[in-house]
């Protein structure tokens, strides 16, 4: 498992941009059994991290003068528009004996024989897919062969996803089809169909914590610069 080293923030609110300057990338740990706590990690650190894990692999946060490791998800990443480098993260830390829900993209492998030998063009049209499954078990990706994809009639379905036991993939049927070989007359065709997107329909890990993080962010601009100091309970 990924390990992560972090530190208690005292920096919050605007001033975080100071961090930020020096390669420090503030963060907030929370989760149903967790008090809300700001933290600050290596920016190149956690790209790092990232990259390996995505939002649905755990993390073992390793918090400076704890002993405890802590075992998160990173999720609600804001991005900088500017440089595309991460502005702020959380770190939501499961019920490790409960399932819960997370976003997994779909990564396909290979080179499909009716593209090599028919002059196909691979269509992809359902990209990633929600799951439900013990924090333990999410899977950062999930992979699928196109060599299977042999004739412009064969497809992948979502039934022919593996995945490991213990793991659910939601709003499915089965039937769906992940992707396929087109003729090349009918590419234009085939990507003018909109590409099957769950967002929205799950509610993923966290949007709730963040949306309550945005509304205290905004009450705190309102109030007078001497009454601006952190709550107990929640920090940004």
């Amino acid at each position: 498992m990924l390990s992560l080293q972090a530190k208690i923030r005292k920096i919050i609110g605007a001033k975080t941009k100071t961090l930020r300057q020096k390669g420090v990338l503030p963060v907030i740990l929370y989760g149903p059994k967790t008090k809300s706590v700001s933290l600050e990690v290596q920016t190149k650190d956690f790209e790092k991290a990232y990259k390996e894990a995505g939002q649905s692999s755990l993390i073992s946060l390793e918090i400076e003068g704890d002993k405890e490791k802590n075992l998160a998800l990173i999720q609600n990443i804001q991005w900088d528009s500017i440089t595309g480098g991460p502005k702020h993260a959380d770190f939501y830390q499961p019920d490790l004996t409960k399932k819960i829900q997370a976003l997994v993209p779909i990564v396909l492998e290979g080179i499909a024989p009716a593209v090599k030998d028919l002059g196909g063009t691979l269509v992809t049209t359902i990209s990633e897919v929600f799951v439900k499954a013990l924090p333990q078990d999410l899977p950062k990706e999930i992979r699928a062969s196109v060599e299977t994809l042999k004739t412009f009639e064969d497809n992948i379905f979502i039934k022919d996803l593996k995945i490991g036991n213990g793991i659910e993939i939601l709003k499915h049927t089965g039937g769906e089809i992940v992707a396929r070989v087109t003729h090349p007359e009918k590419v234009d065709e085939e990507l003018a169909k909109p590409v099957v997107d769950n967002v929205g329909e799950v509610e993923r890990v966290g949007d709730k914590k963040k949306e309550e993080e945005a509304i205290e962010e905004a009450e705190e601009k309102k109030k007078p610069a001497e009454a601006k100091a952190p709550k107990e309970e929640k920090k940004s």
